[in-house]
């Protein structure tokens, strides 16, 4: 049965994160977070493309790989709460956040529960997802089998042929289900601004989502601590892209004080044209 109340996991905090590399001192962490039907295996070469100070912790999201046989979360508020609460035993090192699509939304809300507990991530990065008041309303959840992996093939080439084997479709569409269910049932008219620094990341050719909404992201921090980077390619540009998107990271990173205090801010590049793409 999936999770659809204020609590779930959380009680073992390690089954929650996948540290790629250990790191002994490190300077500081980050916690980054996959798309509907994703898994923590989407940044599993971040680590050798970052410092060996910064400690990578890739969320381990429940109903899928080695948590296959825990309920799938379908509330936001259940998801956030439980990666928060998982997040309890690493006060000791600032934590910055970066989330992937659905995975954006998630650490939004992550960072404004860390926040209310007096902890100020260093960076909320968010990638391939408007604003949350942006966001649009669809019927994905509950359309067929046929329809909704018609529509993650649409985003772009994503190891989608895992749909075309019966055995691996059965396992992967329940969790991806669920997540569509928390994303498109996540609809606050009024989010709060986040006092962390912010930057969205985008896929120039990416047809799910506006510029504009991707922009509406400056609106939940503070003016003079926004950026926005766009890279060549669709919604899982971050893949193809990957040493040029951690690279921006790490940079933003290591402008970032031992405090948690932005640095100032990147100078923007690579932005595509004002289109309205049509598409979630």
């Amino acid at each position: 049965m999936p999770v659809t109340g204020t609590s779930a996991g959380g009680a073992d905090e390690k089954k929650w994160f996948r540290v790629h590399r250990p790191a002994a001192e490190p300077r500081l962490r980050l916690l980054c977070l996959p798309h509907a039907g994703g898994t923590a295996q989407l940044f599993h070469g971040w680590p050798a493309l970052l410092p060996a100070d910064v400690e990578v912790l890739a969320v381990r999201y429940p109903g899928r790989q080695d948590r296959l046989a825990e309920p799938c979360i379908e509330s936001m508020a259940a998801m956030a709460d439980a990666i928060a609460t998982a997040l309890r035993p690493w006060p000791d090192r600032p934590l910055a956040l970066f989330g992937h699509s659905m995975g954006a939304c998630v650490a939004y809300e992550v960072a404004l529960r860390l926040e209310a507990r007096g902890i100020v991530p260093a960076h909320l990065m968010v990638s391939a997802h408007e604003a949350p008041q942006r966001a649009r309303r669809a019927t994905l959840p509950e359309a067929d089998d046929a329809t909704l992996i018609s529509h993650v093939r649409r985003l772009g080439d994503m190891h989608s042929e895992a749909y075309d084997i019966p055995e691996l479709r059965e396992l992967l569409l329940p969790a991806l289900r669920s997540d569509y269910r928390l994303i498109e049932s996540y609809h606050p008219s009024q989010p709060t601004p986040v006092k962390a620094p912010l930057t969205a990341y985008a896929g120039q050719d990416d047809t799910s989502c506006t510029l504009d909404g991707i922009r509406a992201w400056s609106g939940l921090t503070a003016p003079d601590s926004f950026d926005l980077r766009a890279f060549p390619g669709d919604h899982f540009y971050l893949v193809p892209q990957e040493a040029d998107v951690v690279a921006d990271v790490a940079a933003r990173l290591a402008r970032t004080g031992d405090s948690g205090r932005p640095a100032p801010r990147m100078a923007p590049a690579g932005l595509p044209g004002d289109d309205d793409p049509t598409g979630r």
